[in-house]
């Protein structure tokens, strides 16, 4: 039963994901299909962090203003989303 919600809610959030024209699949690449993984061994795992955390995340790694590791890998994931996009794709992940 547990499995089947928490598929539920990642089939849920994925479908958030692409309302905020945000590439869902891109990210899970990386960083599992819960966000539960470190991207490549070096990123927080996202699904710990709050929305807001994420969402400062996120549009710092379009401005250029944040991350260590993958700041260039995230940049060119997050640069042609809006703000706006980035809130709300945060919004549907982490805690």
């Amino acid at each position: 039963m547990k499995k089947i919600i928490i598929a539920s809610f990642a089939a849920a959030a994925l479908s958030t994901v692409a309302m905020a024209g945000v590439n869902g699949k891109a990210c899970v690449a990386c960083h599992g299909a819960n966000f539960e993984k470190h991207a490549m061994g070096k990123s927080k795992i996202v699904s710990e962090m709050t929305h807001a955390d994420i969402a400062t995340a996120l549009k710092g790694y379009k401005a250029g203003t944040y991350g260590a590791a993958m700041k260039g890998v995230m940049k060119g994931q997050v640069a042609k989303y809006s703000d706006a996009d980035l809130d709300a794709f945060a919004q549907t992940i982490g805690k």
